[in-house]
């Protein structure tokens, strides 16, 4: 891997770390958006905008978002505004398969945190990048995930190889992920790396970090396999687009 230099440890306390990094053309094949569209590239990561105690009460809609389900491999996803679950080799609309059940496992309150999460972090992404926060719109998809050292079972849970978000979905603009657990306490492996020319940039998750960034090929990156123990975290992606906009995730 050559050189590793970690951007933030887990023991960090950061108010906000930001790296300015040269935008690749990836944005110049999609219709560009005035006061949105990145200008400035670059990642960031910040402890300032989650609490701790915050991102342990997210982290409990993700499991018990999960425990209805979970991949047979390393990786299950929960995605709450299309439903999808990872169930066995496959996926299933949560909402459909369960009902009216559903509110039986989330409560009101589950969905205005997030909703209150989310907005948090689309606001201090708009404010680092010199954008308006109202010009971004959260995007498909934006999901929690649940990894561990389970071998892969099919190709979605091989989610260590490296890539561009830009590349993979087209309406990404800025990425962001809210970690919920802890690095070398919950889990090992699993670090965030940042693959630049010159060397590698890894990201420790601790719960209530959030990690962002804009999503060209000027922040290909990869996550570790986690080795041990448990990994949550949200992704929360964001498009300069409208008509690849979705709307928050509403309970029934």
């Amino acid at each position: 891997d050559g050189v590793t230099e970690v951007l933030a440890h887990r023991s960090d306390n950061l108010r906000d770390k930001f790296i300015e990094i040269p935008c690749s053309e990836d944005y110049d094949s999609h219709k560009r958006f005035a006061g949105c569209t990145p200008r400035k590239c670059g990642r960031g990561v910040t402890d300032d905008v989650i609490t701790r105690e915050e991102a342990e009460r997210i982290r409990r809609i993700a499991e018990r978002g999960l425990s209805l389900g979970g991949s047979d491999g390393g990786a299950s996803i929960l995605d709450l505004h299309s439903g999808a679950l990872s169930l066995g080799k496959h996926f299933v609309n949560l909402y459909r398969y369960f009902g009216n059940k559903i509110q039986d496992i989330f409560t009101e309150e589950d969905f205005a945190l997030y909703r209150d999460v989310r907005q948090r972090i689309q606001q201090r992404i708009a404010q680092v990048f010199g954008i308006s926060s109202s010009a971004m719109y959260l995007t498909k998809p934006t999901f929690f995930s649940r990894m561990n050292s389970t071998a892969a079972k099919t190709t979605h849970d091989e989610y260590w190889h490296p890539h561009v978000d830009k590349v993979t979905y087209g309406s990404f603009d800025y990425t962001s992920l809210l970690y919920l657990s802890d690095y070398s306490q919950d889990f090992g492996g699993g670090r965030f790396v940042f693959l630049d020319a010159d060397s590698n940039k890894t990201v420790e998750p601790r719960a209530g970090r959030v990690s962002f960034f804009t999503s060209g090929s000027e922040n290909l990156h990869r996550v570790e396999k986690v080795q041990w123990g448990t990994r949550f975290a949200i992704t929360i992606s964001f498009t300069c687009d409208p008509a690849h906009g979705i709307g928050d995730p509403r309970l029934g």
